[in-house]
């Protein structure tokens, strides 16, 4: 338990009501989970607003209650806080809760589009290498330690992240590595965060169905640099033009890697093969296991961090080349059928771009390519024709199936998608809904060489349909059809 006045030590209050010298049990904005003694803070989301459950708290033993506008019912023992901004305040609280464990370990976060999740696991398996004892945060799951458990968001909410922490540093981690997503950033969910380094990947279209805009989905992401220290490091991609923008408010010291540009961290890649890429970096050369052009800029981001926070430089290449792909990112599917199958997370029009230009430069010549890809449902509609644009223009054959439709039919989504191939892909385009079904066909007709692309859920092991998750795997449901062959 905490002093109320102590958890709020960090939170501008507008306005009180009741005493903050007393102890409270946690913290929650979930009315569901309250329970007596709690400290229940209303917050304003893009769904529910979590005004509207003030009286609920209240009645489950709520003690305490910060919002953002006091209601007129609340009774006289409880004690309330109106602030600014309930999200933000959530942040600070958690954080203090918690007694500040970011400050207590060396938290490095990524923001982009595409190359999160591979980055920070890279960095995680690379500290690991290099005797330190590190934390996960990502998309996938959550590591403490060797301690695993998944993940239910890119980046989760203010108490989850500081629990999460604080178990870290009493782990006696010395880092955590953390996906920081455009939407945490947004909603402040990283609010009271000491944060030591930050790397801005790439950014590109995706998520306008929550920030309306591609300026308002920038300016999501630059807070994160905005909101640095003097004494943290930025490090930017400067082979994507919107680096510049990230970084021009930040106090943090400024650091760039490249592969086209003039940077502080230059890299070249010598060969580019599915077993993996040979890099130059700074003119040191290092094999990987990684493939692909977007895990060598992945790669880059780990060497440039591995070096600025001072790590020895021949240790930090020698561990680079035993690092292995990340789960669903540009995963092999081992059989020996002569096809090869690759799973990838790709659901945004770059990633899928990026995957797809790999392998058409990595493939020998008389090979086709057959690439499987749907899109998600109630989200972003405008990057359906998108994606089966690009699926068409990079490859020999186009399978649009069910991806996680969600709460939509999946054949509208499907539709969607159509209306991105041109007239000249209709031939090699074909339309199957069952996404089994889809990766079945694909192995049927395709021959020893051939090379099939399965695209968009990666590392995922589950469907989502109407509201319910259903198991599915495209790794285990490739690798079942390749061996009926």
């Amino acid at each position: 338990m905490k002093k109320l006045k102590d958890i709020l030590a960090d939170v501008q209050i507008q306005e009180t009501s009741g005493i903050t010298d007393q102890l409270v049990n946690k913290i929650t904005f979930d009315s569901r989970n309250v329970e007596k003694g709690d400290v229940f803070v209303a917050i304003s989301g893009t769904q529910v607003d979590g005004h509207q459950f003030i009286a609920t708290a209240v009645e489950k033993g709520a003690v305490a209650i910060v919002c953002e506008t006091i209601p007129d019912t609340l009774p006289g023992h409880i004690a309330c806080f109106r602030v600014e901004n309930s999200a933000k305040a959530l942040g600070l609280m958690a954080s203090a809760y918690y007694d500040y464990p970011s400050g207590k370990i060396k938290v490095i976060g990524i923001t982009g589009t595409n190359g999160k999740t591979t980055t920070v696991f890279l960095l995680y398996h690379l500290y690991k290498n290099l005797g330190y004892k590190a934390g996960l945060l990502s998309t996938i799951e959550n590591r403490i330690g060797d301690n695993i458990s998944r993940s239910t968001h890119t980046t989760a909410d203010a108490i989850q992240i500081n629990k999460n922490i604080a178990a870290m540093a009493e782990a006696g981690c010395d880092y955590c590595f953390m996906e920081i997503s455009s939407h945490a950033i947004a909603q402040d969910r990283i609010s009271g965060l000491q944060i030591y380094g930050a790397i801005f990947s790439n950014i590109t279209h995706d998520h306008l169905d929550y920030h309306s805009t591609f300026d308002g989905y920038i300016k999501a992401k630059k807070q994160l640099f905005d909101q640095l220290p003097k004494d943290a490091f930025a490090l930017v991609n400067t082979d994507d033009k919107n680096a510049g923008v990230m970084v021009q408010n930040t106090q943090a010291k400024k650091w760039t890697y490249s592969i086209r540009n003039v940077s502080d961290f230059k890299g070249k890649i010598l060969e580019n093969l599915f077993e993996g890429l040979h890099l130059r970096i700074n003119m040191n050369d290092v094999w990987t296991k990684l493939a692909g052009t977007f895990n060598a800029y992945n790669l880059m981001a780990v060497y440039a961090t591995a070096i600025i926070d001072g790590q020895n430089h021949d240790e930090v290449l020698l561990n680079m080349s035993k690092l292995e792909p990340v789960e669903g990112r540009f995963q092999l599917i081992a059989n020996n059928s002569g096809i090869t199958a690759i799973v990838d997370y790709a659901h945004t029009p770059d990633a899928l771009k990026n995957v797809l230009l790999t392998i058409n430069n990595v493939r020998q010549g008389n090979e086709h390519i057959l690439t499987i890809i749907g899109a998600g449902g109630n989200r972003d509609k405008d990057k359906r024709p998108k994606l089966a644009a690009i699926a068409c223009q990079y490859s020999d054959r186009v399978i649009l199936t069910s991806d996680n439709p969600r709460n939509e039919d999946p054949d509208d989504i499907i539709n969607d998608m159509e209306k991105g191939v041109g007239h000249e892909f209709k031939r090699k385009t074909v339309k199957i809904t069952d996404r089994k079904e889809a990766i079945k066909t694909a192995t049927m007709i395709s021959v020893k060489g051939d090379v099939i692309l399965i695209a968009g859920k990666g590392h995922e092991t589950y469907q989502e349909v109407k509201g319910m998750r259903h198991h599915f795997d495209d790794r285990e449901i490739v690798l079942e059809c390749l061996n009926n062959l």
